[in-house]
């Protein structure tokens, strides 16, 4: 099982949305499917350059370590060691702040992760869930542990 791009458009669509309404700062969302491909990206105008390469950063360390950002962050600071290798490893595509979300669907089956930026963290997190509810999907973010 795989998030379907239609599904995918509906996340970053309503994650966008919900980011205007609440005024937050031009987003980014990346929605990836669960080997870390990019299934759709969208960057509000006013967002930075650099902002799609976060996104799917926040999005793909989840994905890669199968871990929340809560837990990475964790892992982080009980060893920075571990934290650095693993980013080097990954070409620096691992975040561990919030907004990189797990997407399940209702039997738990993982579809996918989606990245958001350009907020504080809890905010772009805010804007992902969101967007995955739009979608009639289930996140995961760490915080319901």
């Amino acid at each position: 099982m795989t998030i379907t791009l239609d599904q995918a458009r509906t996340i970053v669509d309503a994650a966008l949305a919900h980011g205007t309404e609440q005024g937050f700062n031009p987003l980014t969302v990346a929605v990836l499917d669960p080997g870390g491909a990019v299934v759709a990206l969208a960057r509000q105008d006013g967002s930075g350059f650099l902002r799609p390469e976060l996104a799917t950063a926040k999005a793909s360390g989840v994905l890669a370590l199968g871990m929340t950002n809560r837990a990475i962050a964790a892992r982080a600071a009980d060893s920075p060691e571990f934290f650095t290798s693993v980013a080097a490893l990954a070409g620096g595509k691992i975040l561990s702040v919030p907004g990189g979300v797990f997407v399940h669907d209702a039997g738990g089956a993982l579809l996918g992760a989606v990245g958001v930026t350009g907020d504080a963290s809890l905010n772009d997190e805010a804007a992902a869930l969101a967007g995955i509810a739009a979608a009639g999907l289930v996140a995961r973010t760490g915080a319901e542990d």
